[in-house]
């Protein structure tokens, strides 16, 4: 049994889960220094309700696909297609949000987390209810951007979410290491780690995405009035750009494991090669800057005028 492709959801799932462990961690550990400890079954309720919330969310997208799959209507093969393209472009907008504002917000984490505390606690007979929801919210969040990102997987099985809880139990570990256990872990360098994996991941989901979208131009093309084709070697992407079937595969190692973080394709074409190379260079380059590996255009431009 190939796991490759459980590679990139252990990653996501690892990277979102720790987020979501942070905050319940920080909540936890207030509650215990204030004396508020019977407020902690609300946390775990909280908990609870994210997970089972992503969970439907996931049966969901999963039903839709699987649902349309299975159809035997003209256009439902065109839907799955246009959906899991969809899924794909979802999963890129809340990635990267996340991986270039939370990256910014993170050193405001602690102090953000705690004020929404003390505000909870201050409703009184619904501090509870407060509780619940900041923690509901937190999980869910970070279980939504991952039900997504596996959607947007769906045509490679269920493989991927084995990753997605693995993911989720390596994120819980980390949490307990940190607030039980008292371990140090730098978790500024692990969250750079994870970041840099993350952005070649989510740069393979435009090359993946663009090839949902050129399939469902081609199906539309062949049982529709309208032809979108226009070009010869696919239908919208333009010209092929490689084709490595024969070299280097990638349902075979090492190209599977390239396309698992890279988004390699043995065969691939204009469009997908400028997109790649598009999202890359500039989602990369706002997350080295919120690094403060780059400098900020202001600092560039003003060295520039004193030279």
């Amino acid at each position: 049994m190939d796991l490759t492709s459980a590679l990139p959801t252990f990653v996501v799932t690892l990277r979102e889960g720790t987020e979501a462990s942070l905050v319940v961690g920080i909540v936890l550990a207030y509650l215990k220094k204030a004396g508020q400890s019977r407020f902690n079954p609300w946390v775990y309720g909280g908990i609870a309700a994210g997970l089972a919330g992503s969970l439907l969310v996931g049966v969901l997208f999963n039903g839709v696909l699987v649902a349309l799959d299975s159809s035997d209507q003209a256009y439902a093969p065109i839907w799955k297609q246009l959906l899991e393209g969809g899924f794909g472009l979802v999963a890129i907008g809340l990635l990267s949000w996340m991986l270039v504002w939370m990256t910014q917000q993170a050193k405001q984490l602690k102090s953000e987390v705690e004020s929404s505390i003390v505000s909870a606690l201050q409703q009184g007979d619904a501090a509870g209810w407060g509780l619940f929801g900041l923690i509901t919210i937190a999980v869910l969040r970070e279980g939504f951007e991952t039900v997504v990102f596996l959607a947007a997987q769906f045509q490679q099985g269920w493989i991927p979410a084995l990753g997605a809880v693995a993911g989720l139990i390596g994120a819980t570990g980390i949490g307990f290491l940190l607030f039980q256990l008292g371990v140090k872990i730098n978790l500024r360098q692990f969250f750079q780690v994870m970041g840099l994996l993350l952005l070649l991941i989510v740069s393979g989901l435009v090359v993946s995405a663009l090839r949902h979208f050129d399939q469902a131009a081609l199906l539309y093309s062949e049982i529709g009035d309208t032809n979108l084709c226009f070009s010869t070697d696919s239908c919208i992407l333009g010209a092929q750009v490689w084709d490595l079937r024969a070299v280097l595969p990638d349902r075979q190692f090492p190209g599977i494991l390239l396309k698992a973080f890279l988004g390699y394709t043995q065969q691939l074409y204009l469009a997908q090669a400028v997109g790649y190379l598009v999202f890359l260079g500039s989602v990369g380059w706002f997350y080295l800057r919120s690094l403060g590996l780059l400098p900020a255009a202001e600092s560039a431009g003003s060295l520039n005028n004193s030279g």
